[in-house]
């Protein structure tokens, strides 16, 4: 199993340091928090792991692999899938569709193969299908697997958004505020799909959430960010006491 090691990662917009010098080291099969108040860089931190920001300065590694300047697409063949907190979904495709669209990285067969579609095509077809309905099982998401995306309630969208990244078949998972805007109910089943994806997948989770209750329920370990600066880390347990980050929560007296 591999770890994601951030070391002294840098990210500038003009004069404005999103991040400044954050080290983090993600232990796989844990769940792992990344907290903050608004605008402390917790998704642009994100942004760098999946390639969608390069630092400007700094490293991101992955187990052998070096992150820091790779592609989007590249990182996704690496083991590394992310959920978006913004739905980026084919709202006018089925549930079935958008999931099948994610494995098209796994479509690895030729053009001739496609067009007769027999021995391998058929073959690698049938095994993407196989996972995808493991992925709809496991998020239960049998009621809804031939509806369009765009007319499912807003907490099914956010578990289709979250089964679209696991349809990648990842080590590791970049989860960015996964229960925003859902109702209680609708965040027990998320904390639930979390927690056996660590048990029972075996899976290394990377939650960014502003629901503290939650993240000090189901964390391993939790990083803190304020403006952009680590100001703590830890155990569930250390973080809460922890001067600096209550400061930065609740402001002093």
């Amino acid at each position: 199993m591999t770890h994601l090691i951030v070391s002294e990662v840098t990210l500038t917009f003009g004069g404005l340091n999103a991040l400044t010098g954050v080290n983090i080291a993600i232990e796989p099969g844990l769940i792992t928090s990344i907290i903050g108040p608004n605008g402390a860089g917790k998704t642009s931190l994100l942004n760098c792991v999946s390639g969608f920001y390069h630092p400007t300065l700094g490293e991101i590694r992955y187990g052998k692999y070096n992150l820091t300047h790779a592609s989007p697409h590249r990182i996704s063949t690496m083991g590394i899938a992310r959920a978006f907190q913004n739905l980026e979904l084919f709202r006018g495709l089925s549930v079935l569709d958008n999931l099948l669209l994610a494995r098209h990285k796994h479509l690895n067969y030729s053009i001739f193969h496609a067009i007769i579609y027999f021995g391998k095509a058929s073959r690698i077809e049938a095994e993407n299908r196989a996972y995808v309905e493991k992925v709809i099982d496991f998020m239960e998401l049998e009621p809804y697997r031939k509806k369009m995306v765009g007319n499912l309630s807003y907490g099914v969208q956010k578990r289709v958004e979250v089964a679209r990244a696991l349809t990648l078949a990842p080590q590791l998972l970049l989860l960015d505020e996964p229960m925003a805007g859902m109702n209680i109910e609708e965040k027990e089943d998320i904390v639930r799909f979390i927690l056996d994806l660590k048990k029972e997948w075996g899976m290394t989770v990377v939650l960014v959430e502003h629901d503290l209750g939650v993240v000090m329920d189901i964390s391993d370990r939790i990083y803190v960010l304020d403006f952009g600066v680590l100001i703590g880390w830890g155990k569930p347990e250390e973080v809460a006491t922890n001067p600096k980050v209550i400061d930065a929560y609740i402001g002093e007296e």
